[in-house]
């Protein structure tokens, strides 16, 4: 999800017990792998990169489970 409150929410979930992951912690332009590109600035991508947050989804996670974290994000005020 994306949100200009991403390390608050994060916090906020962590804090009841929700994991959550920032799926790039460095921009790909910022990358090791990117370096020649490193000096340069894409306020796009930075801007999601700043905001993107991974919550928990995988194939066997069960209702009551998705429930709960979307009822958490709802409520994040």
């Amino acid at each position: 999800i994306r949100t200009e409150r991403r390390d608050e929410l994060q916090k906020y979930l962590q804090a009841n017990g929700i994991g959550t992951l920032i799926h790039y912690p460095v921009p790909p332009h910022k990358q090791e792998a990117y370096s020649e590109w490193n000096h340069l600035t894409f306020p796009v991508t930075e801007k999601i990169h700043r905001e993107v947050l991974s919550l928990p989804l995988y194939p066997a996670m069960k209702s009551e489970k998705i429930d709960r974290v979307i009822s958490f994000v709802n409520n994040f005020r």
